[in-house]
């Protein structure tokens, strides 16, 4: 009798630890809706801005984050992470302030729209930042320097619910580091 409940509770905790990797029991767990199909949307132009000169205290153990300079945003397509011809002109701009500033350390920060699971778009923010610190190390730009984290959709730029918005959304920023 003992044998039969190990392998019956055996049993149980597998298939809880396989619909547990699975996004779509994930999504429904967290409430979340899946994304809609992308369709064809009209194509936005991304506002590209300079950045606005700001400080932010140090979290305890992190690098303090400085005044921002002119260090411009990519945008990417959706549920894409590869660097279009657009946006790699920016990335040769931003490599320009790499190398008029030897020794400066920077993070890229990969964000995501709010469509997809918490955990699908930490990946894809996570593949946007790597992206954008492998062109710009193939530019010449030193990796050591250079630090990546995901977001995913939690730190959204436009709070809108629309593709203009969510064109706004899946970018790679920049935060320059003491």
């Amino acid at each position: 009798m003992k044998v039969k409940s190990f392998g019956l509770i055996f049993a149980v905790i597998l298939i809880a630890l396989f619909l547990s990797g699975c996004g779509c029991f994930m999504q429904k767990m967290a409430g979340e809706k899946p994304a809609p199909p992308a369709g064809p949307a009209a194509a936005v132009a991304p506002e590209v801005k300079p950045e606005i000169p700001v400080s932010a205290p140090a979290a305890p153990g992190t690098a303090a984050a400085i005044a921002v300079p002119m260090l411009a945003d990519v945008n990417f397509d959706f549920d894409k992470y590869n660097i279009r011809p657009g946006d790699a002109e920016i990335l040769k701009k931003d490599f320009d302030w790499i190398k008029a500033n030897p020794g400066q350390k920077a993070r890229i920060e990969g964000n995501c729209d709010e469509r997809g699971t918490v955990e699908y778009n930490l990946v894809l923010g996570q593949k946007r930042a790597d992206s954008v610190k492998s062109y710009l190390m193939n530019l010449g730009a030193d990796g050591k320097l250079l630090e990546t984290v995901s977001y995913g959709k939690e730190k959204p730029l436009d709070p809108g619910h629309n593709e203009a918005a969510w064109a706004k959304n899946r970018r790679a920023h920049f935060t320059p580091l003491k």
